[in-house]
């Protein structure tokens, strides 16, 4: 199939936008005059390619104006003086001869976008793509005519073009990236809620001894006439366990109950359990990542450590939790990293009374498990800083904790679905664009109750669209937003339950996924577990944030292609 000249496929881009994205269109620049081209190419030292020289004789590229002629993602046209100065840049940086930009990327960079090779050779006239200051690639066209004719057919045709998918929205030629979300997604809390709790580490293995001679094999008997040569193994004298030290949080007046309870225990896997099960079942595929915590009492407080998962206590929102009507105090390690943070009647104190400690890393040793294994302390300041921290627990507020010495109880624990994280403070406003849509325009020329309308069509679109309605709880709550009724969305409640477990979902998945390549989940059920919660927490923005802050999260996860018609059609018949 012949390719159409660069002449006649800008004459099909300019007939597009001209009827469909005016707006973009009035940004292509006139042609370039030939003397232009001309100087260019003794400033450059290199002819232009035909085809690049045929472009610029119909449009000198684009102002890089918001709704500026974009390649996808590759940004704004090049017109002459963009590629003199940016070649020169480039160039300057020792990675300006593959050849001559033809597009900027979205932040107006140099050192990304598209390209053209212009130096006689076998890639001649090819288009290219660089990224920063990595080595150049070429794209799958072998000519500029090619790229245009695509582009033509893209715009013409609603076509995916580099990914996403031309859009024409209020005069503006828009990009999206066509997004499906899967219906089913193999679901790592289910597949652990079938599996058995690892009880314990399995017995060691017992060796006969030899009397006098440890760690030897049993001697066998002694046969008349016959003498065997034994070698005999004896064993190192193991080094000296480094002291446990987990994160801990400590509530006055509390029960270790209830201290489960604010956490977000899972009612189901509530057991004793001593530090080395806890962790035993924690590091398993029945806790599908999930924390594991453990709680006791020192004296007027309850405390709770964590044993397994992601780190939880110093969170704001886990602060607030644990501290409402009491006070807090928390001690966590991280490597070089200790921390005593406190709370009181749900309010984190400030950042100045925080304690914090950063200690140097010590020894050549190998970090991780391995290393505490060996009874190698690569963290030392830490562990000693640890010590000093629970010393001032005992004398500013008489905790007497001591890790080591209740390690080995078994104590009230369980899994936890964590708590949600803050929703987005309001302080700087919402996004005035949206995907080109002008949000701030819209919310100030829409009767709120109109507006109002318009985005719970939009909420309910997004829930059907990630599938998030197919959950009863989440089904009743749109429902009740639909009539105008209130929804309770407070913790400990069936919908915050499941936004918690849509979220713990998510966090599963992608810990396999990075864990193991052959883990029982794929990368298209980390697509659907996120979309969900996404969803879930434009949901709860919905319930808890202003009316245009929680529109701005809605309409920027809308799936569908069409969504601005959608929404358009939902003003007009609100």
């Amino acid at each position: 199939m012949s390719i159409p000249a660069v002449e006649e496929s800008w004459a099909r881009l300019d007939t597009w936008l001209a009827r469909h994205a005016p707006l973009t269109h009035a940004t292509l620049r006139p042609p370039a005059p030939q003397a232009r081209i001309e100087e260019a190419e003794r400033t450059l030292g290199v002819p232009f390619h035909p085809d690049l020289v045929a472009s610029l004789r119909c449009h000198d590229g684009a102002e890089p104006d918001d709704g500026a002629v974009q390649l996808s993602s590759y940004g704004p046209l090049c017109g002459v003086a963009d590629i003199v100065r940016n070649t020169a840049f480039l160039r300057s940086l020792g990675v300006g001869e593959a050849g001559l930009p033809l597009t900027l990327d979205i932040g107006r960079r140099p050192s990304d976008g598209l390209f053209i090779a212009c130096r006689p050779g076998p890639r001649h006239g090819q288009v290219g793509r660089r990224f920063d200051e990595d080595t150049p690639s070429f794209a799958r066209w072998p000519s500029l005519r090619h790229v245009l004719a695509d582009l033509a057919d893209a715009l013409e045709g609603g076509l995916v073009f580099l990914g996403r998918t031309p859009l024409a929205v209020a005069g503006k030629l828009g990009w999206e990236e066509e997004r499906t979300v899967p219906a089913e997604a193999v679901s790592p809390l289910t597949r652990a809620a079938a599996l058995a709790e690892p009880e314990s580490d399995p017995p060691a293995p017992q060796r006969p001894v030899f009397p006098g001679v440890a760690g030897s094999e049993p001697r066998p008997p002694e046969q008349g006439g016959t003498q065997r040569l034994f070698f005999v193994r004896t064993q190192r004298s193991r080094p000296a366990p480094l002291p446990d030290q987990p994160d801990v949080a400590f509530a006055a007046g509390l029960t270790p109950a209830e201290m489960l309870r604010r956490l977000g225990a899972i009612p189901a896997t509530v057991r004793p359990r001593d530090r080395r099960q806890a962790r035993r079942a924690a590091r398993s595929a029945w806790a599908a990542h999930r924390p594991l915590v453990r709680a006791g009492g020192a004296g007027g407080w309850a405390y709770a450590t964590l044993e397994g998962g992601a780190a939880q206590f110093a969170r704001p929102e886990v602060l607030r939790a644990l501290s409402a009507g009491t006070r807090v105090a928390v001690l966590t390690r991280h490597d070089p990293e200790v921390v005593l943070t406190f709370a009181e009647d749900g309010v984190p104190c400030p950042r100045e009374d925080t304690r914090r400690v950063m200690s140097p890393r010590e020894g050549n040793a190998a970090g991780g498990p391995e290393a505490r294994c060996l009874g190698v302390d690569l963290w030392p300041g830490s562990t000693a800083a640890y010590a000093r921290f629970l010393a001032v627990l005992r004398r500013d507020f008489g905790i007497a904790y001591d890790p080591d010495a209740e390690g080995p109880a078994e104590l009230t624990s369980a899994l936890l679905l964590p708590l949600l994280d803050d929703l987005p403070t309001e302080d700087g406003g919402f996004p005035a664009q949206v995907r080109h849509l002008d949000l701030a325009g819209l919310v100030e020329r829409t009767p709120p109750q109109r507006l109002r309308t318009a985005i719970v069509a939009q909420l309910s679109r997004l829930a059907s669209e990630t599938h998030l309605d197919t959950y009863p709880e989440v089904a009743e709550a749109l429902d009740r937003i639909h009539r105008g009724l209130p929804v309770d969305c407070d913790q400990d409640g069936p919908l915050d339950s499941r936004m918690r477990t849509l979220a713990a979902e998510a966090h599963a998945t992608r810990q396999l996924l990075r864990d193991d390549g052959t883990a029982p989940v794929s990368h298209e059920d980390l697509t659907a577990w996120d979309a969900s919660d996404k969803a879930a927490g434009a949901l709860r923005e919905f319930l808890r944030l202003r009316l245009p802050v929680a529109a701005a999260t809605i309409l920027d996860q809308r799936v569908s292609l069409h969504w601005h018609d959608e929404l358009a059609a939902d003003l007009d018949s609100g």
